[in-house]
């Protein structure tokens, strides 16, 4: 089974010291990463073909991207190559009482800046099977909301299957898009096309202008899960979590597919990096659908993978199949493997 992703893909910079603040910083660690890519390579660690498409300048900060694409074992057979600049965010991870932040440097980058028909759609999407879209994307600029659209469009024309990840980032749509509602509109012209749907509760209220307020955390995701597949008619995996500190979350999900709600259990985790964790829950239901197994599996390794993603560094989740059935199984206790 293969899938293609479409998205951007920016260069990560961490202070080399885990958790100093940026102000203080003198050695930057380097990285590339993107919710799109990062769902990605969670995909190609597990063995499934993995396809990007994206648009990189043509320097060697380009060729490093693509290097490191290459590494995660992700195919760059569908990246394109022109522009001035590759975009960049700065990540400041937090601890205890004080929350992380992220810094983005990412405007005209080469991907905001692409221009229709650089994508061949009907070649790239040619025998896969499913195509993967995040929110983030049509927020970068006017041609890249169009060409989301027209790659979720001609896929579902194409019998190719869609799974939508509605990532909202407040900081990149402006006053007036939002006053507008840009990217409800935008987004239900995706959902259009989608047979699934990632999310969480607090984006969707903010996208689509709803509240889900009643009862607790898991049952708010009920509720989001609820609305998609009504207003929508999409499958949903929907996260959610209590929110102790930085350093400590709790964690579980929810998948509605065919009129059903299947919910993993609670798992507490303390957090190292919580940046691309959503990205590792995304690729853990992928990895149980693409290979035919029941729906409870599937909510269950997904959210074992959200979970082991927040104790690694890095926007990539690296723990192998069995590590996280391990998770699934109940072997939380953290202790040594010998």
């Amino acid at each position: 089974m293969s899938i293609v992703f479409f998205g951007e893909i920016m260069q990560r910079l961490t202070p080399a010291l885990p958790q100093q603040k940026l102000v203080v910083a003198k050695n930057l660690a380097v990285d590339f990463a993107g919710a799109e890519a990062n769902v990605a390579s969670s995909l190609a660690r597990l063995g499934h073909q993995s396809y990007f498409a994206t648009r990189l300048p043509d320097n060697p900060i380009g060729d490093h991207c693509i290097a490191t694409l290459k590494q995660y074992g992700i195919n760059t057979d569908y990246c394109v190559r022109g522009g001035n600049r590759i975009g960049s965010y700065f990540i400041e991870l937090g601890a205890s009482i004080r929350p992380s932040r992220v810094v983005y440097d990412r405007a005209d980058s080469a991907f905001a800046c692409l221009q229709s028909e650089q994508f061949d759609w009907e070649n790239i999407l040619a025998g896969k099977d499913w195509l993967f879209l995040g929110g983030i994307t049509p927020a970068l600029s006017t041609n890249c909301a169009s060409e989301i659209v027209k790659a979720a469009r001609i896929a579902q024309n194409m019998g190719v299957k869609v799974a939508f990840d509605i990532n909202y980032r407040r900081s990149l749509w402006s006053a007036e898009q939002q006053q507008n509602g840009v990217a409800e509109l935008i987004f239900s012209q995706i959902l259009h096309y989608c047979d699934l749907a990632f999310a969480n509760a607090g984006a969707v209220a903010d996208v689509f202008g709803k509240t889900f307020d009643e009862g607790d955390a898991i049952e708010q995701a009920k509720l989001v899960a609820t609305y998609l597949t009504n207003a929508f008619t999409v499958d949903a995996a929907v996260t959610a979590r209590l929110h102790n500190s930085a350093s400590s979350n709790q964690l579980a999900a929810i998948y509605r597919t065919q009129g059903n709600n299947y919910q993993s259990n609670w798992l507490d985790v303390e957090i190292l990096d919580r940046l691309g964790t959503g990205d590792a829950f995304a690729a853990g239901l992928f990895n149980g659908l693409l290979k035919g197994q029941p729906p409870q599996q599937c909510i269950d390794f997904a959210n074992a993978a959200f979970a082991l993603a927040h104790t690694c560094y890095g926007d990539q989740h690296w723990s192998d199949e069995d590590e996280i059935n391990a998770v699934v199984q109940g072997f939380t206790s953290g202790h040594v493997i010998r």
